[in-house]
């Protein structure tokens, strides 16, 4: 076992991997020894054909309420912090994982923390949850990516209020928003994801749901003749692909659908490449 093993846990059932940030002496707050595990435990999910669903949650009563204070503290005026990012994934990393992510939000998330679960593609949130930018109450602009993927989220006001105002909000707020699309008891919301991830695992062709994830984020940025012609240019290539057969077959026959799992040669469309 790593030094850092332990800060994320891994556990698969029904092909799907569930990752559970794990500090719970900080209430799983972020930090680049975590940030390094969790991208690297997704990096793994991703390379991983067991795998077809990926599940965040948090440890304990907290998903994560942002950097760790901690490392806030030690920054101090004397010496403006120097970032570096050479090396280092941009904390949208999780959008480049090709298989669905689904946030089970136990508890609050906040900053740093709110951007990983934007960074999924379905939130499911404990009732107990809290959500905050908390950017503007530090002294910060928005940062992660935040500013660009909340606005395609929940609209351009919404997002200022949020942003601007550094305000908190629960879960039924989150909910109307757009923010979360289920609110559930905080016993359920973990079990739901995994069932929600498990289903898609069973009935959903990988190859399927790895495009349509890079679809939708590529096409954000994308104009909408753009959109059509790639989308063309990929139901070319689907349509003659063993995944359309088998679909096809088992709805025919009335079956189980049995899809293969993703090849690791598979790159979705966009900025990730495609073959």
């Amino acid at each position: 076992m790593s030094e850092h093993e332990d800060l994320v846990l891994r556990d698969d059932a029904e092909s799907v991997c569930t990752l559970t940030l794990n500090r719970p002496e900080r209430k799983n707050a972020w930090n680049p020894e975590l940030e390094q595990r969790y991208f690297d435990r997704l990096a793994e999910a991703d390379q991983d054909p067991a795998v077809r669903v990926i599940v965040v949650t948090g440890s304990g009563t907290t998903f994560c309420p942002g950097v760790d204070t901690q490392r806030l503290t030690s920054i101090t005026t004397a010496e403006a912090p120097r970032i570096n990012l050479d090396g280092r994934p941009a904390m949208t990393f999780p959008l480049s994982i090709r298989k669905p992510m689904i946030a089970a939000i136990n508890g609050s998330a906040a900053g740093v923390g709110l951007m990983q679960t934007l960074n999924c593609d379905v939130r499911f949130a404990s009732s107990r949850a809290k959500f905050s930018t908390a950017f503007a109450k530090r002294g910060l602009p928005a940062e992660y990516g935040s500013s660009w993927i909340l606005p395609r989220l929940i609209g351009v006001e919404n997002a200022l209020d949020l942003m601007l105002s550094s305000r908190i909000i629960d879960a039924h707020e989150a909910k109307a928003l757009g923010l979360v699309s289920r609110v559930l008891e905080p016993d359920e919301v973990l079990p739901a994801a995994q069932a929600y991830a498990a289903e898609m695992a069973r009935v959903c062709s990988p190859r399927s749901l790895a495009a349509i994830r890079r679809q939708v984020y590529s096409d954000l940025s994308n104009r909408l003749d753009e959109a059509w012609i790639q989308a063309y240019a990929l139901m070319a290539d689907f349509t003659g692909r063993e995944d359309f057969k088998e679909g096809v077959a088992s709805y025919v026959e009335k079956r189980d659908v049995h899809f293969p799992p993703l090849d690791n040669s598979f790159r979705a469309p966009g900025d990730m490449g495609y073959r």
